[in-house]
């Protein structure tokens, strides 16, 4: 572990672009289950019939059921170690931007701020109907949370049925082609389009890093270091290995 923690610190250091890919992964330590998993959202509640736009537009309050469970889980979820260390290695100019398939600010609230957010964020609600937008905290006493024009207000997450946000997407290719290291965090990246972004990397001449607790799809294919355990244990130990090597005192 040692040996490769040192190898993956050399890679960003030289590199002039890192930027970092994550999904669900990443904040299940922080208390979130993967949607997909056994305890995740799927396996109570049918995606076709609570999580596609048109689901929501016929029935929102039957939609709300499900987000309400799912913001009770990501309002009480606070950055874990990995995302901490995230944020520092952008503080320390080594990474240069995250993007990620989550939706729970968690790379925000541990320090991030360069983050493309491939499938929107569930901090803020917006009307459909009229264009006003709310924090989440403005409406939490509202089950379901209602625009003062009294439609249902939708999280500004992505629903299945709904386009990537198209600033979004042309931003994480432009980043993707530009980088010379790629941190993939907690996915195995097969949700299309975002599956695509390693393989963009590679193509442009990136060194691929992946820290997953399993073999993904691309660990035989594109990954040039595997790293496979806990992200909140692995990257704290890559930031202070890049941080030695970049000759800066421990704290």
């Amino acid at each position: 572990m040692e040996k490769l923690v040192e190898q993956a610190a050399g890679v960003i250091i030289e590199s002039r672009m890192t930027v970092a890919l994550t999904g669900a992964g990443i904040s299940v330590e922080s208390g979130i289950p993967d949607f997909r998993s056994a305890g995740g959202l799927w396996s109570k509640y049918d995606p076709a019939e609570y999580a596609t736009i048109s689901a929501f537009r016929a029935n929102p309050k039957k939609v709300w059921k499900m987000l309400w469970e799912m913001g009770e889980v990501v309002g009480q979820a606070r950055p874990n170690k990995a995302h901490l260390a995230m944020g520092e290695l952008e503080s320390i100019g080594l990474l240069h931007c995250i993007i990620t398939q989550n939706v729970d600010n968690l790379h925000q609230a541990g320090g991030s701020r360069n983050v493309i957010e491939y499938h929107g964020n569930s901090s803020t609600l917006s009307c459909l109907w009229c264009g006003k937008r709310y924090r989440v905290e403005e409406k939490r006493d509202e089950n379901p949370p209602r625009c003062e024009c009294q439609n249902v207000l939708k999280p500004d997450v992505i629903f299945f049925g709904e386009a990537i946000p198209e600033d979004a997407m042309r931003r994480s290719f432009e980043f993707a082609s530009s980088a010379q290291a790629l941190l993939v965090v907690g996915t195995s990246a097969v949700v299309s389009p975002v599956n695509t972004i390693p393989s963009i990397a590679k193509r442009s001449g990136a060194k691929i890093i992946e820290i997953n607790r399993e073999r993904t799809h691309l660990t035989d294919s594109l990954t040039d270091i595997f790293f496979q355990g806990s992200a909140g244990e692995i990257m704290p130990q890559i930031v202070e290995a890049a941080k030695r090597k970049r000759g800066k005192p421990l704290p």
